[in-house]
């Protein structure tokens, strides 16, 4: 199962160096970069290390340079560009092929007629990353020579050298590197050949992306170690990057079968989703795009350890697992937790990461509502959302729904309860219930729904007042509730009636002039702006609040207007405020988020929608269908965050999404279900 590029792509280096592959530790760590092996952002790196996990990544090992010497010539493998504006070397003309494996990506340099492969992954759990050399054809013996630059900061800065002096410590194949006094170390180890020790610092590598986001975009990066081996054909090389301590001894025992390791946890992750029975569907069917996907999945779960609380009394704490809400940027968000978690973990056939999440999260919550964000610096949680709550009811419905866990359930109950009674008298930032039923959330400079971009005090879409698929999930929710008190015997009149109520009050929402509904009310003025929040109306399971000619009104309106390739825009580009590209710095990109930007994840809920509506799984297949292409681009292997709302839609913000991945999954399962 493979996606493969020839010359055509590698050798031209405009397009080998907007290709990007990415591959995760399940702690919060990655390794990414693209396939010209140019850095062009600040997170690229073969080593960004989670220090607390699954948060504090910090870059730690930047790239290695390669140059192979082969019957006296010089074939460099490395391309680098500089502050001046020169690209030098130009390693990408000897790349023949990038292949991605599975989330391997392997590289095959052609130098005469020796031909080099190369592979990086990562150890599962651990801040390691290999790097694997292996000389697959030549007819006499080449020297590879690879200078291991390494650097160490947060990801999301940039690094200027002046005097930084770093420790250098050798001991056999193995050296540990120190930045400072109080910074943790770690170690690069060759598994054969020569190692010699260097402190040179490489200044000013251009970054290119960055420069279009308008951010700093030159770096310097220390040259700390080179090593050097001669390869015979058939025989292999392996670099070892880690902060683990003992994770160099284990290489050299390890190191040759760690390949076959990560493809075989691979092929038990497929094999998971092939026996997921409780889908009802034939997933050994699915074509190869979904299966990658699949794969793609598992690199949004990692682990956050438990905080001890009752929910927490019983379980493993060491076990929590959270959702990496998008690569490279992203920690793990509430909102997108819970919105991505049934196609991540029970689309994949991982129901038990699914209670594992709900339980971790459970522990988190605060005056009814959960965390928005965890900040990559600190242990203080942040909770401006209305929405990431709402949604936990609905990740608590889509589990119990595969599973019948009634004790979870049973664990959970005193909590929802709490839930629902903290939004009923009120929490922060004003959310409360109003006299009409419907959930009101929000006051000045605070962004709570997902359409939350914020330039200092600016909040570009604020949303104050009833927005419309907040209250949708909040009907969702009553109804969950409702039925959860029923399944344990609890009293449940209470939450029946406060359904009934915000029934009766959603109808408020319907313009019946436009022909859709409203996307906030307000005293101040309901706005009608034509967004595509209103599909949650059509789409969540159990949201019969819209008549079937009101819900059919909904899914045309959004198609004709909303509908790309790739998503929904967020704002009908017949709106003044409509902006067609996300591009510009923090400022302009900021105030386009969601003033028109296609988001990925919408697709899902507008397709099953669709199918909702029109009953054809035929053309919801179609409409899905593009995200396959999307996988072979920008994000090898994975889905995009956002798009921009002009043709063609170029992909934009993270190259891997988790709620796009997720939302794609469940739908194809959804579209899967709907033919038998």
């Amino acid at each position: 199962m493979t996606i493969e590029f020839g010359r055509e792509v590698c050798g031209d280096r405009s397009l080998a160096e907007k290709y990007e592959w990415l591959v995760t530790n399940g702690i919060g760590g990655y390794a990414s970069g693209t396939i010209s092996g140019t850095l062009t952002r600040r997170y690229h790196g073969l080593l960004i290390a989670a220090l607390n996990p699954p948060l504090e990544r910090s870059l730690l090992v930047t790239k290695l340079d390669e140059t192979i010497e082969y019957q006296s010539h010089l074939y460099p493998l490395h391309t680098n560009r500089w502050a001046d504006g020169t690209i030098n070397p130009l390693g990408y003309l000897n790349i023949e092929s990038f292949t991605l494996e599975g989330t391997i990506p392997r590289w095959n340099y052609a130098c005469a007629d020796a031909l080099l492969q190369k592979r990086v992954w990562m150890e599962h759990g651990e801040n390691t990353t290999y790097i694997q050399y292996y000389l697959e054809r030549a007819t006499a013996p080449i020297t590879l020579t690879i200078k291991a630059l390494v650097n160490y900061r947060d990801y999301h800065h940039t690094t200027v050298a002046n005097n930084w002096q770093m420790q250098l410590d050798v001991l056999g194949q193995e050296v540990c590197i120190r930045a400072f006094s109080s910074a943790m170390p770690f170690y690069l180890f060759s598994d054969r050949g020569n190692l010699s020790i260097h402190h040179d610092w490489y200044k000013g590598f251009d970054l290119a992306i960055e420069r279009e986001r308008g951010l700093g975009n030159y770096e310097d990066h220390l040259h700390a170690v080179t090593f050097t081996v001669e390869l015979n054909m058939g025989e292999t090389l392996i670099l070892t990057a880690s902060t683990e301590v003992n994770a160099l001894d284990k290489s050299k025992h390890y190191g040759k079968s760690a390949l076959q390791s990560q493809s075989d946890r691979e092929a038990k992750l497929l094999e998971t989703f092939y026996s997921a029975d409780y889908l009802k569907i034939n997933t050994q069917s699915a074509p190869s795009w979904i299966k990658h996907i699949v794969l793609a999945a598992n690199q949004f779960i990692v682990e956050r350890p438990q905080r001890f609380s009752q929910l927490s009394e019983g379980t493993n704490r060491t076990n929590g697992k959270t959702i990496i809400a998008g690569y490279h940027w992203f920690s793990d968000w509430g909102r997108d937790t819970m919105i991505s978690l049934p196609g991540l973990t029970l689309a994949t056939g991982h129901p038990e990461i699914a209670r594992s999440i709900i339980i971790t999260f459970a522990q988190y919550l605060d005056q009814g509502m959960l965390p928005n964000r965890f900040p990559d610096q600190g242990e203080q949680p942040e909770y401006n959302t209305v929405d990431a709550t709402l949604w936990y009811f609905e990740a608590i419905r889509s589990y119990h729904a595969v599973t019948q866990d009634d004790q979870l359930l049973a664990q959970l109950f005193p909590a929802l309860e709490e839930i629902i009674d903290w939004h009923c008298r009120g929490t922060r930032y004003n959310i409360h219930v109003d006299s009409d039923g419907l959930l009101y959330a929000g006051e000045d400079s605070v962004q709570l729904t997902w359409m939350d971009a914020k330039v200092g005090d600016w909040v570009v879409t604020p949303r104050i007042g009833k927005p419309i698929e907040i209250n949708v999930l909040w009907y969702c929710a009553l109804t969950t509730m409702t039925a959860i008190a029923q399944r344990l015997g609890k009293p449940h009149e209470l939450y029946e009636n406060l359904a009934e109520h915000t029934r009766i009050g959603f109808q408020q929402f319907w313009h019946e002039s436009k022909g859709y509904c409203y996307d906030v009310l307000n005293t101040d003025g309901n706005d009608d702006s034509l967004r595509p929040n209103q599909i949650f109306a059509v789409a969540l399971p159990k949201s019969p609040l819209l008549t079937s000619s009101q819900q059919k009104s909904i899914v045309d309106v959004c198609g004709r207007s909303l509908l790309t390739s790739y998503g929904l825009r967020s704002l009908s580009p017949n709106h003044p405020q409509y902006c067609g590209y996300y591009e510009g710095d923090s400022l302009q990109r900021d105030s386009c988020y969601h003033q028109g930007t296609v988001w990925g994840w919408l697709l899902g809920a507008y397709i099953r929608a669709h199918l909702r509506i029109y009953q054809n799984p035929d053309q919801a297949y179609k409409l899905l269908q593009p995200m396959s292409h999307h996988l072979k681009s920008i994000g090898i292997g994975s889905l995009s965050e956002i798009f921009d709302g002009n043709a063609p839609m170029t992909a934009k913000g993270c190259i891997a999404q988790a709620w796009t991945v997720a939302e794609v999954l469940q739908t194809w399962v959804a579209i899967k279900r709907s033919r038998t």
